[in-house]
């Protein structure tokens, strides 16, 4: 593990100018007084780190070192080539420089690890769009794609409900989200990040001049944020419901997960733990229409006592039900 640990600092030393002891122990999940044996370890070994003292110190590589401990493992070099995601590199026009870099990388491995890239596709893929869904690639993704690449603003015009809208945008990022594509970006002169469904994009004028791409800016963070703020946004109804024991089991199962833990735990209902008796919930929901249709799911598992129309369309599926079985 150890020395795992120290050639993962060499690589890390050798990538940047310098790290402090708190950004090295951040990246190796160790302490910072780990850090500082460490560097001892790897000085007293013969590689040059050099430690500058003060508020903004930090480690660093001097001479120019470059460590040759840069061989892969079949692990490493497997994982490699599942990094990349084929269909999404093929829809960004990717495709010729992601064979071309695969290729490389293959003739420099050892011998006995060029079969890495076969071993790797035998084993994993990634089939991203939902079940019962025809995937369809916007026509305009590659132009906005070479833009987020490059850091080029762009003229876009999108549909928002029956109306063309214009703007110049900073394409900061691409989502590929089960199997629709979006782009986060900044309307040039504002300080908002958006997110755009690149198929709702009707034009995009590219090759505009280039922005300074903000250096706090993070694609995964941004987007976790945007996607529950979108989830929770959908929730504008309430229902009030009565569960049993496999009810409280399964409504996680058949509304959205978060939503039904939270109003469980609200109800005092322990996660993953049968309440023994009926329950209480109030329960978020995005309409009468999908509640009716996702509660529908847990059959006689739950009663529906608020809204009151709401709780009479349960009664007039139940008739109905009745009357097809004969009961």
């Amino acid at each position: 593990m150890r020395a795992a640990r120290l050639i993962k600092m060499v690589l890390l030393l050798q990538s940047r100018p310098s790290m402090t002891a708190a950004e090295l122990a951040s990246e190796l999940e160790v302490s910072e007084r780990t850090v500082t044996r460490d560097a001892q370890a790897l000085s007293e070994a013969g590689v040059p780190v050099y430690a500058d003292r003060g508020r903004i110190g930090g480690y660093r590589l001097i001479g120019g070192y470059r460590t040759r401990l840069t061989g892969l493992a079949r692990g490493e070099a497997e994982a490699l080539f599942l990094s990349g995601v084929p269909g999404a590199l093929r829809e960004m026009g990717l495709e010729d420089a992601a064979s071309a870099a695969r290729l490389k990388v293959s003739a420099a491995l050892l011998p006995s690890l060029r079969d890495a890239s076969r071993t790797a596709a035998q084993r994993f893929h990634l089939d991203a769009p939902n079940w019962f869904r025809e995937p369809t690639t916007p026509e305009l993704l590659p132009a906005v794609a070479e833009a987020v690449w490059d850091d080029r603003r762009i003229t876009a015009r999108y549909r928002r409900g029956e109306d063309l809208v214009e703007r110049e945008l900073e394409p900061y990022g691409l989502v590929l989200k089960a199997g629709v594509w979006y782009l986060c970006a900044r309307v040039s002169g504002q300080g908002a990040f958006r997110v755009y469904r690149i198929d709702r994009f009707a034009a995009v004028g590219a090759g505009g001049e280039r922005f300074e791409r903000s250096a706090d800016f993070d694609l995964p963070a941004f987007w976790g944020e945007r996607a529950e703020e979108f989830a929770r946004s959908l929730l504008r109804a309430e229902v009030v419901v009565r569960l049993s024991e496999e009810g409280v089991r399964r409504l996680p199962h058949v509304v959205d997960p978060r939503a039904a833990r939270e109003a469980l735990a609200r109800a005092g209902v322990l996660e993953g733990a049968g309440a023994g008796e009926w329950v209480r919930v109030t329960l978020p929901v995005e309409s009468e229409e999908v509640a009716h249709e996702q509660l529908s799911a847990l059959g006689a598992e739950v009663e529906v006592l608020a809204p009151s129309s709401l709780r009479e369309r349960f009664a007039a599926g139940a008739a109905r039900l009745a009357g097809l079985y004969g009961v």
